[in-house]
């Protein structure tokens, strides 16, 4: 990397960089603040379905037509049960109260008839199926249904949303390349005089292209460093305040230690990525105009 922007004096005097001129590093802030922040909502985004799946993978629910005694008998049966360690009866005023929130006070009236529901936890390993096939038969009208199964749907829209946010920073990370190809050009018709100036006395085209790749290339790490720093602020102070409750709901951050180390890169990356782009950009152009 450092290979690519390294110049002599001479050479910096011929074709300055790093003084943020021109449009091009204001371009690749924007792009690059866009890219964090769509990254980060869908690692964000990956992190909450992988921890929400992992809280589920073991937790299945028994709900019984009729509830009492069968209910009573259910619980007991799955407290003999091996490969059951946690067994959690949902009280009728339970349900109720939470048919109460979404249907209103006629949620909560005795008249409504509920069925019975019995929370448990199997040990890593266990035999769901087995588990299953012994309550449905030991109780009569109990169903067994896996926390899982019930949360796919959700955990499959929020993959997705996922994997289209990722897909959109490659799109803008195109878009950005796109846009170093155009900078690039308009470079090289920008200091044609000195590109024949150099060709006079000898230069080579990789000589000259190692000039204007090593003003891309400054121009892109202080404009993609200055677009991720920003979309960091944000993202600290959208993290310290609204979205907390996100934490919450899946037990701990959304973004790991090596989500963040990625995020971090993404400058990096984009400046390895100018350069190239405009190393071959240039290195084109200098061959059609010979």
């Amino acid at each position: 990397m450092l290979g690519m922007i390294a110049a002599t004096p001479a050479e910096r005097r011929l074709i300055p960089g790093g003084r943020l001129q021109g449009p091009t590093p204001y371009v690749i802030a924007i792009m690059m603040f866009v890219m964090v922040v769509i990254g980060a909502a869908g690692l964000a985004l990956l992190g909450s379905a992988r921890v929400v799946a992992a809280g589920v993978q073991d937790r299945y629910s028994i709900e019984i037509a009729g509830g009492g005694p069968k209910a009573t008998a259910a619980t007991q049966l799955l407290a003999k049960t091996p490969g059951v360690i946690a067994v959690r009866p949902v009280s009728e005023q339970d349900m109720r109260d939470i048919l109460a929130r979404w249907l209103g006070p006629e949620g909560a009236t005795a008249d409504l008839p509920l069925p019975a529901m019995i929370d448990v936890d199997l040990a890593p390993g266990a035999n769901s199926d087995d588990i299953a096939r012994r309550v449905e038969q030991a109780v009569p009208g109990a169903r067994f249904v896996a926390h899982q199964e019930s949360l796919g749907p959700v955990l499959r829209a929020v993959r997705a949303l996922s994997w289209l946010a990722l897909t959109l920073v490659l799109l803008i990370a195109l878009a950005t390349a796109a846009a170093v190809v155009l900078a690039a050009r308009g470079t090289l018709d920008t200091h044609r005089s000195t590109i024949d100036v150099l060709h006079g006395i000898g230069a080579t085209d990789d000589q000259i292209a190692r000039l204007f790749q090593r003003k891309i290339a400054i121009d892109a790490l202080t404009g993609g460093t200055a677009g991720a720093a920003l979309a960091g602020v944000v993202l600290l102070v959208i993290a310290g305040g609204g979205s907390t409750w996100l934490a919450d709901l899946t037990g701990g951050a959304l973004l790991r230690a090596g989500d963040i180390l990625l995020l971090a890169l993404l400058p990096l990356a984009a400046t390895i990525l100018a350069t190239i782009v405009a190393r071959l950009a240039i290195m084109k152009a200098l061959r059609t105009s010979l």
